[in-house]
């Protein structure tokens, strides 16, 4: 997505489900859909457990927002994240929000949201369950962007071994936010052959079905629009690609073809006929 400077948008940020050091690349990622002109983040900063947050939000800018925890086993931080964000909304000052968290609760508001005619992006774990994922206009996998800066199809020495089979969990040791409640079920981590992933097969059939013109091809451009749509959390960095045109040229069972239309040349794909 292109940078947009017209559009305005919302920071939130839920501390007891996000965690610190993942900030530079969520205000990064942010800055390529527009300008974040309020940013806001809650928690009970009594608590010594978010005291590594102190320095990130004098660093960015990052009004804490304190909301104290009146009863054990109940998240008030979440509701005043709910209400200010339904404030905001009826401001009519902003053309979407962000939702750091990795937690189930704010499903509901990610709908209501969009329900107003906001673009809503959540960011979060891999964790995150798909029921939040689903009701965002997009979800970001925070361990994704984090890794944006090494790719996996730039070659790089990564100075420890790095887990890329699908069945390996994400190492407990290293988390990328704090546990939530939710933290019941890992969606798979990114696999080293994207091409053996069977959901990204039916997705990708599924686009290039939808795309299609007359001659069994599809426009690039067109899957990529179509692909979010069915899958909030589709990301190409998601599977080690910084763009979906590298992810498909990775991808055993599609053809590529330039086509010149209108003096502008342009990428058409479709799925190898051999492939089942």
């Amino acid at each position: 997505m292109n940078i947009n400077e017209n559009k305005r948008f919302a920071l939130l940020i839920d501390a007891d489900n996000a965690q610190a050091k993942a900030i530079d690349a969520i205000l990064t990622e942010a800055a390529r859909y527009g300008d974040v002109t309020s940013r806001r983040c809650y928690g009970d900063w009594t608590n010594t457990r978010l005291g590594s947050w102190k320095s990130v939000l004098n660093k960015h800018a990052i009004q804490p927002i304190q909301q104290f925890a009146y009863t054990v086993g109940k998240n008030a931080t979440d509701s005043a994240l709910i209400i200010d964000a339904m404030d905001l909304l009826y401001t009519g000052k902003f053309n979407g929000f962000f939702l750091v968290s990795s937690d189930s609760d704010f499903t509901k508001l990610a709908t209501r949201l969009r329900e107003a005619g906001l673009e809503v992006i959540g960011i979060g774990r891999r964790s995150t369950p798909e029921a939040f994922r689903a009701a965002c206009n997009k979800f970001i996998f925070t361990e994704s962007i984090m890794e944006a800066e090494s790719p996996a199809d730039e070659v790089k020495k990564p100075k420890k071994s790095v887990k890329t089979s699908a069945s390996i969990a994400q190492d407990s040791s290293n988390p990328i936010s704090l546990v939530s409640k939710d933290d019941k079920k890992e969606p798979p981590a990114k696999i080293a052959d994207p091409s053996k992933d069977k959901i990204l097969k039916k997705l990708i059939r599924e686009a290039i079905e939808s795309a299609s013109e007359e001659d069994g091809w599809a426009n690039l451009g067109a899957v990529g629009a179509y692909i979010p749509r069915v899958d909030s959390s589709f990301d190409p960095r998601n599977y080690g690609f910084t763009k979906l045109g590298k992810l498909i040229r990775s991808l055993n069972y599609v053809e590529i073809q330039q086509k010149t239309i209108d003096s502008g040349s342009n990428v058409y794909i479709r799925f190898k006929e051999s492939n089942e």
